[in-house]
């Protein structure tokens, strides 16, 4: 879908605003108190660390060259742009935000380490949210969304980021330093899910039962929830069954579970989680995450 000046003007504005607060997290949280940081960031670090002459933003940008002509084949050119445009963004950032303000170390690193995870789960939220990232290893792990789409964005790149950690506390000898970053990456990865899935996650039902017409009407009707029917057979029996296909909100499971219970008492239930549910009555199409 072709998207307007304002939406571009808007889309754009939240990319920088993304960017600002991913390279915050960096150079408020990780450096100063020396936390050992993922990704790309993560590997131009450990160089600016043997070559302090080379800042950091610009080692992210030269690394992240091989990485946006794999992603610009793979993922297309609409990502390619906006992702540049974020990397770039981020890693001026990063470069500038030191100019400006010497950030000092916090006496608590713990504080700084959960800080940190939450102020850098948002700046990747914001960005993933606008159809691109940052670079590095959110490249790698929109690839592996390709493959693994039912595993949320946030567990992915964490997978992505926790080599490169522990190849900073290798290279730093400092275990401490990796053990932060992987709390850290932790809590931004669980941050990250919330702004892009929301966080009152889903949830959805499955209800076998010999009265399926009379616990539909009453989900229809007083848990103003929708239900659609799927056609199954019992596997001793052989008999015709209706399945209760049901999504609702977290929140709603204990009203759920009490209707079937009180309408059938021997329905069999499966409630699964589901990290997006998109549709009237809950998310709204932004994107594939």
């Amino acid at each position: 879908m072709k998207r307007t000046g304002v939406q571009l003007a808007k889309n754009y504005g939240m990319l920088l605003v993304g960017a600002a607060v991913y390279a915050l997290a960096f150079d408020a949280f990780f450096v100063p108190n020396g936390i050992a940081f993922g990704g790309v960031t993560g590997l131009a670090q450990i160089l600016n660390f043997f070559v302090p002459k080379i800042p950091v933003g610009t080692v992210v940008i030269l690394f992240n060259i091989p990485l946006f002509l794999l992603g610009w084949r793979l993922l297309g050119g609409h990502m390619l742009v906006s992702s540049l445009f974020a990397m770039t963004a981020s890693s001026l950032f990063i470069d500038l935000f030191p100019l400006v303000h010497e950030f000092s170390p916090m006496e608590d690193t713990l504080l700084a380490c959960i800080f940190g995870g939450v102020v850098l789960g948002v700046g990747l939220g914001i960005t993933f949210l606008q159809g691109a990232t940052t670079g590095g290893t959110e490249i790698v792990a929109r690839l592996l969304k390709l493959k693994l789409s039912w595993l949320p964005m946030g567990k992915l790149l964490l997978l992505a980021d926790l080599t490169v950690v522990a190849l900073v506390a290798l290279v730093f000898r400092n275990m401490g330093a990796a053990l932060y970053g992987i709390v850290a990456l932790y809590i931004s990865t669980v941050v990250m899910d919330w702004v892009l899935y929301g966080m009152d996650n889903a949830k959805v039902a499955y209800i076998i039962s010999d009265k399926p017409e009379e616990i539909s009407r009453v989900i229809l009707e007083e848990l103003d929830r929708s239900v659609t029917y799927l056609q199954g057979e019992g596997g001793y029996s052989r008999q015709p069954k209706k399945v209760i296909l049901c999504a609702f909100k977290q929140r709603q499971i204990v009203a759920i579970k009490e209707t079937v219970r009180q309408v059938d008492p021997n329905a069999f239930m499966i409630v699964t989680s589901s990290h997006e549910v998109l549709g009237e009555g809950f998310g709204s199409y932004h994107g594939e995450f």
